[in-house]
């Protein structure tokens, strides 16, 4: 191969082809980064709090967080290849990841075990959100394959939110 063939392969820009507008595949590509930035940031709390869970119910807590983030870092990979199919560019590393995401970080040494529950039901519940709003930039833009991916997402963050909510709820004098 000729040197100036392989200088243009090597600098050339990664475009998938698809029938999407530049401008849908803008939208839905910035929406989608967004999510993935989020999982990420979901996933490391998840097993942050799994890895530093105490108390009485510590075992049935930590395993449940155990099973949500192996649930939550499935979704990493799909969301990046979808990205990728619609000619768009991922998160390339934890920089751009902390730059790009909007769930908070808990750096905090010690957290009770009810407000761990409780800080991943909400960030949860904003997942569910913000991929609902994705999938309306998904709608808008006609990629019924991203909107189709969400929904199986909305599905399984709603669970991981109605299991840290029943999870976390106080007991009653009856001791239900």
């Amino acid at each position: 191969m000729p040197k100036s063939t392989a200088l243009k392969l090597q600098v050339a820009p990664l475009r998938t082809p698809t029938d999407l507008k530049a401008a849908a595949t803008k939208d839905v590509t910035a929406a989608m980064n967004g999510i993935l930035a989020d999982v990420f940031a979901l996933y490391l709390k998840t097993k942050n709090f799994h890895w530093h869970m105490s108390g009485p119910h510590f075992r049935d807590y930590h395993v449940m967080l155990d099973e949500q983030a192996d649930q939550i870092y499935a979704m990493a990979d799909p969301i990046a290849e979808r990205i990728r199919k619609l000619g768009g560019n991922t998160l390339r590393s934890i920089g751009h990841i902390s730059r790009t995401q909007r769930i908070v970080d808990n750096d905090a040494e010690y957290v009770e075990p009810s407000a761990m529950l409780a800080e991943l039901c909400e960030d949860n519940k904003t997942v569910t959100a913000r991929l609902r709003e994705a999938h309306s930039v998904c709608d808008d833009s006609k990629d019924i394959a991203t909107a189709s991916l969400i929904e199986n997402y909305i599905d399984e963050s709603e669970r991981r939110t109605w299991f840290l909510f029943e999870a976390s709820r106080p007991v009653d004098a009856t001791g239900r």
